[in-house]
């Protein structure tokens, strides 16, 4: 996260109250976007509601996601269209399915630029998705990862990363920290060693 954070021109910082009363984290970044402050708990409380999205206040891009195609995996239908929406409006081609399954078939026909999936779906979760992926052939299985979930503990994070997935944002997330983390993502060095 640091990275990224700084790829961006920004900072970061942390602040707790002490074991058990979850930390602070501060994200400062350029005028590009405001200044976000996110809480994050100990509690282990896997949400599936649009409440437990990016907030839902219109917002107006920032950075430009023209020509980054992600791909977005979720059960919910309203947290999916609330993403595609965020994306969308910083003219990212988008498209979503509601499981695994369904997300590996648009992994065999389409290149991607960057997937953010949900962890916590029914029949094959998150992490049994990324596996997956790593294991395909051909350029799709290097495509970048966001994990966006509700499960929020630090070993949550670890298990994502160790997965596959290169960032773990828990929900709710602010719509600008997602943008953000797609446009660092997409602008890594892509599969054939050349910038993005």
């Amino acid at each position: 996260m640091r990275q990224l954070v700084e790829l961006h021109g920004g900072s970061i910082s942390v602040n707790s109250g002490g074991p058990g009363k979850g930390a602070t984290f501060r994200v400062l970044l350029p005028p590009a976007a405001t200044m976000i402050t996110h809480a994050v708990t100990d509690e282990d409380r896997p949400l599936h509601s649009a409440a437990a999205m990016p907030d839902q206040t219109p917002v107006t891009p920032s950075i430009g996601l023209e020509g980054v195609k992600v791909l977005v995996v979720d059960d919910e239908p309203d947290a999916r269209s609330l993403i595609e929406r965020l994306l969308q409006d910083c003219d990212a081609t988008v498209t979503t399915v509601a499981s695994a399954k369904e997300a590996l078939e648009v992994l065999a026909r389409d290149q991607l630029d960057v997937l953010i999936s949900d962890i916590g779906m029914p029949k094959e979760d998150g992490y049994t998705l990324i596996r997956h992926i790593r294991r395909l052939k051909g350029d799709n299985r290097q495509v970048p990862a966001i994990a966006l979930t509700a499960y929020a503990r630090t070993e949550d994070r670890a298990k994502a990363i160790e997965a596959g997935y290169q960032l773990h944002l828990a929900k709710p997330v602010e719509a600008s920290t997602l943008i953000a983390m797609v446009a660092a993502l997409s602008k890594r060095e892509n599969r054939f060693g050349r910038p993005h």
